[in-house]
């Protein structure tokens, strides 16, 4: 299940990923699958030891194209260990709304972007967050694990991006079915996944993703628009600001 759109992110192959919060990998191993030297970074060591295995996994079983590759790295995204310009293409999805300084990571991330370079961006979308929000406090709890700790506009988040140096392109949103399931959650209990009603959703979630039937394709394209539970947003990072720079 990606957020992500490849082809406004422009990843081509023999190109450079950075996933930031890769979690369990889902654009990453998109990424590998494009062909391109992907990077999962994130801070859960777990997470990125089952990343590693499915890279490895992968190419053994020939779904990256010959001269991708895929690696794990570890570490706080307000202090990336990489060189400047180290990356052609960059996605930071479903992350910044848990760190406490969103400002730094972003300006983190344009720092690591060539010149030229393309970033997506994703986050919970503002209607479907707020009911959220409003329905759970445990859902935001700055000392629950992934806890959110901010609602952003999109607006708000364009101006981040080029607070930090980039120059926003387009946007769309995603997972509209997702909305509604998180309500339900969020009106039962964040972590109380054997309610009736949320156990019968997922099974609708999963059977979505797995087979993707019409019905609920043409649903979630028609209701993205409106509540779709997370927005993406694209931008470049300037060429002639390197030029400034140098």
């Amino acid at each position: 299940m990606l957020t992500v759109d490849y082809d406004r992110l422009g990843l081509a192959p023999g190109e450079r990923l950075l996933d930031l919060g890769a979690g369990f990998g889902r654009h990453a191993f998109e990424g590998l699958r494009r062909g391109a030297t992907v990077v999962a970074f994130d801070y859960a060591l777990d997470e990125l030891r089952q990343v590693e295995q499915l890279f490895a996994a992968m190419v053994a079983e020939g779904e990256a194209p010959v001269g991708a590759s895929g690696a794990s790295v570890r570490g706080d995204a307000h202090r990336l260990p990489f060189p400047d310009g180290a990356f052609d293409r960059i996605i930071a999805s479903e992350v910044l709304e848990h760190l406490p300084d969103d400002g730094t990571a972003l300006r983190e991330l344009a720092r690591v972007l060539r010149p030229g370079g393309t970033i997506a961006v994703t986050v919970p979308a503002r209607l479907s967050e707020t009911i959220c929000w409003k329905l759970s406090e445990e859902y935001h709890a700055p000392f629950v694990e992934g806890g959110h700790l901010r609602i952003y506009t999109e607006s708000g988040m364009r101006q981040l991006m080029a607070d930090a140096g980039l120059e926003p392109t387009g946007s769309h949103k995603a997972h509209a079915l997702h909305a509604p399931y998180w309500w339900l959650k969020c009106a039962v209990g964040p972590t109380n996944d054997e309610n009736p009603l949320v156990k019968a959703y997922h099974r609708l979630l999963v059977w979505d993703i797995t087979d993707q039937p019409a019905v609920t394709r043409v649903a979630e394209r028609l209701l993205n628009p409106v509540i779709g539970k997370s927005v993406a947003i694209y931008a470049r990072k300037p060429v002639e600001s390197a030029r400034r720079a140098a």
